[in-house]
């Protein structure tokens, strides 16, 4: 094979979030890019799995009437005999303008867009492989940002007509009456809130538990109790071990012995990455668990001059994290005394019904770490803009120092929950305490406002709190 005769600073191996943010960082600052991406669309699964999920999920509000439930006593069913293609006219406008614009990002910032296949030849060459035949490039640096895939058990085959994964469950052509949903992490739970919204029988089945450990068990609670009023049926601490496809039905048998029977089975036990077609192990670049690249915190993995960034590196693996480490890892790539590192303040969201968002520590952190610490709270129920728009059940909960009122984590259940999040997180960043929402001013009305309900809330907890240590 002859050698490359294509030679850029860095080469992109990905277009999803991580990919696109790299790649853009390294053309504005004048490095020559090429962009690897297998398919026949860009944005990876940030476009064409986040926005469609999270598009079918307001789809899913507005057919259902849910989010008027609370306003004047009006109970909305939903409209009979819909289709999964009544929901996806709208996502599908969604996704194809998303990819409108990353296709113009990247021609802006003249970074070449190779479609193909990437696989390593040696630690500063790829070879891409699609339907015009073979090629060969170099670069300087490369970054690796392939995403991930849904890990699925053998004994769940995947068959995309019953049993489906969170990839395959969008292009399902009809709603279901009946589905189980094995996996209750953040894309289970999700789904299992979404199709609940559209009418169908939903069973969540979980190993373990309960659902979403790392989320503060007070939201999970909250959620549980929306998920329950949805008719969801839950089978946690139990595994499937016998699935049997019928003509139109999916028999599936947990450890308990018990037997259900179901139209359609989603498969939501995780992801891995997207690494087996890149020949990683010939080049050194060390692979953990489930196919995630190592790397430091640099994102440079264990070859000095390739870097990986987002899900194929594994937790958080979210779209906005993804962002920054690609950002990061280029930075880092190209001047290594920079030293670049993403914030340690993370916001989360789940985007369930009803969202939950969450930055900094849990109260179930607090408690086992025994770190000192005081909670405020403020009710949807309470706040005018909650009575408007007809959420009563959502509530913002505020985690702070007794020493010296630092904040140290915020949850919130209910409408907005996720960009609601973000002015407790900025307050998080600059190192403030409860006195930045109890001196702000808040629109009115405005569901922010209930950050200084839960303050003032917390200062009164204070007092008590003062009161029981003296």
């Amino acid at each position: 094979m002859d050698m490359p005769n294509e030679h850029y600073d860095l080469i992109v191996i990905g277009s999803g979030p991580a990919g696109e943010k790299g790649a853009a960082q390294a053309a504005n600052s004048g490095k020559r890019v090429a962009m690897i991406e297998r398919s026949a669309n860009v944005g990876g699964a940030g476009i064409n799995g986040t926005v469609p999920s999270k598009t079918l999920r307001e789809a899913a509000l507005y057919f259902s009437g849910l989010r008027q439930r609370g306003l004047f006593g009006i109970d909305y069913s939903l409209k009979e005999n819909l289709s999964i293609r009544d929901f996806m006219q709208r996502e599908r406008a969604v996704v194809e303008n998303e990819q409108k614009i990353i296709e113009g990002n990247i021609q802006r910032n003249n970074i070449t867009l190779i479609h193909g296949a990437a696989a390593f030849q040696d630690a500063h060459t790829v070879q891409v492989t699609s339907s015009d035949g073979e090629r060969l490039v170099s670069g300087d640096v490369i970054l690796i940002a392939t995403g991930s895939m849904p890990f699925n058990l053998p004994e769940l085959a995947i068959d995309r007509k019953q049993v489906y994964d969170s990839d395959s469950i969008l292009q399902m052509d009809h709603l279901p009456k009946t589905m189980a949903i094995v996996g209750a992490g953040v894309v289970g739970t999700e789904y299992a809130s979404l199709f609940a919204a559209l009418g169908v029988q939903v069973m969540l089945i979980e190993p373990r538990e309960r659902v979403l450990p790392f989320v503060d068990t007070e939201m999970i609670h909250r959620l549980l109790e929306h998920l329950t009023a949805l008719d969801v049926q839950f089978a946690l601490g139990h595994i499937v071990t016998a699935i049997a496809k019928q003509e139109h039905q999916v028999r599936l048998t947990l450890n308990n012995r018990s037997v259900s029977e179901f139209e359609a089975v989603l498969v939501a036990t995780g992801r891995q990455g997207n690494v087996k077609s890149l020949g990683l192990e010939q080049i050194g670049v060390e692979v953990g668990e489930r196919g995630i690249v190592v790397v430091n915190e640099n994102f440079q993995t264990s070859v000095p001059n390739i870097y990986a960034a987002g899900d194929v590196i594994g937790f958080p693996a979210l779209a906005s994290s993804s962002m920054e480490q690609g950002r990061v890892a280029v930075v880092n790539a190209f001047d290594p005394k920079a030293n670049e590192q993403i914030s340690p303040i993370l916001p989360l969201s789940i985007y369930a019904i009803p969202e939950i968002s969450m930055v900094g520590v849990t109260e179930d952190e607090c408690m086992a770490k025994q770190i000192p610490y005081v909670v405020g709270r403020g009710y949807y129920k309470d706040n005018p803009r909650g009575q408007i728009i007809g959420d009563i059940s959502g509530m913002v909960k505020l985690i702070f120092a007794p020493s010296d009122k630092k904040l140290l984590g915020v949850h919130i259940v209910g409408e907005q929950a996720s960009e609601l999040i973000h002015i407790g997180a900025h307050v998080m960043i600059a190192g403030g305490t409860l006195d930045a929402f109890i001196q702000a001013i808040y629109n009115y009305p405005t569901l922010a406002g209930l950050y200084k309900f839960a303050a003032q809330d917390g200062l009164v907890n204070l007092e008590k709190w003062n009161a029981a240590m003296q």
